[in-house]
């Protein structure tokens, strides 16, 4: 019987299960306990697991490296090259267009984006 996780034992025993029947197919009663099983382990994260405040600028850099992009690819979002380097030196806050266009981009979801930088002069 499915219940709520109430420990991490519980919680580790839903994950195992989970990566058993993680090809079962919608609408089966094995998809069906898959679905109940990731809400209830999702629910068991937000509540028990704090993820660390990922600070926007370092965010950009750590998403300009992974695809392999340079500054001078910003340009078109960012501006000239002082501005973007202000920006990634934190001495210059992103605007609104800015948020939106890095946020396509770099695939980066806009809240991150949005968090203060830690160096940041406004």
């Amino acid at each position: 019987m499915i219940k709520i996780i109430q420990n991490e034992a519980m919680y580790q025993n839903y994950l195992a299960r989970i990566d058993e029947i993680f090809d079962a197919e919608q609408g089966t009663q094995k998809g069906d306990e898959l679905e109940l099983l990731v809400t209830l382990v999702k629910l068991y994260e937000q509540e028990n697991f704090q993820l660390p405040t990922l600070d926007p600028i370092e965010a950009i850099k750590i998403r300009l490296e992974d695809l392999g992009l340079k500054n001078k690819d910003l340009e078109p979002i960012m501006g000239d090259p002082g501005n973007i380097s202000k920006i990634l030196k934190g001495k210059r806050s992103l605007t609104v267009d800015m948020i939106r266009g890095l946020s396509e981009k770099l695939d980066l979801p806009v809240d991150i984006l949005v968090g203060k930088p830690s160096k940041a002069v406004v």
